[in-house]
């Protein structure tokens, strides 16, 4: 009974044996991996913390820095509070302004669902728009992703993980 593996136990631990298999770079790769699924979970915590138009200019930012427009002045403007007719933020795709993209930024906790697409699209349609990216805290339904895949208009859809990814990409947010 003495010889008994831990692996065996009551409590459900690991063998020793296992964790000393692991290679260092295993065991740094598994550290990292833990530390970034820290940081997307604080950083989302945070980002539903702070009011709707500055998380609007955080999403307006992230995608300045991933690379869209020019100059920062002429490249990305959040629209004005109100009446901004189901767009939060306008990013030219080039630094000429060839073409532009439309935002939209949900600080939800709740699953983003068909219906909050399709004005979305509307609004687009409205603004005689092709592109647009709708992001969220949170997630999106099923029928949303659909949805979006089946308009002619080429919308994006970022859930909160890949926000937050995105973000810890770009250093947005957060700081090294």
């Amino acid at each position: 009974a003495g010889s008994k593996n831990k692996k065996d136990s009551k409590d459900g631990t690991e063998d020793d044996e296992d964790q000393t298999k692991a290679t260092p770079e295993e065991m740094i790769d598994q550290a990292v991996g833990k530390l970034s699924d820290s940081l997307r979970s604080e950083l989302l915590d945070q980002l539903s913390q702070i009011n709707p138009y500055r998380f609007e200019r955080v999403v307006v930012d992230l995608l300045f820095a991933m690379g869209y427009g020019g100059s920062r002045a002429e490249a990305a403007q959040v629209t004005k509070k109100s009446s901004d007719e189901g767009i939060d933020g306008v990013i030219n795709e080039d630094r000429l302004g060839l073409d532009v993209i439309y935002v939209q930024a949900k600080r939800w906790k709740n699953t983003v669902g068909r219906p909050e697409i399709q004005s979305f699209v509307g609004a687009l349609a409205g603004k005689q728009a092709q592109k647009g990216v709708f992001i969220t805290t949170s997630g999106f339904a099923p029928s949303a992703n659909e949805y979006a895949a089946a308009v002619p208009q080429k919308v994006i859809l970022i859930d909160g993980l890949r926000l937050a990814a995105l973000m810890i990409e770009h250093g947005i947010g957060v700081a090294t």
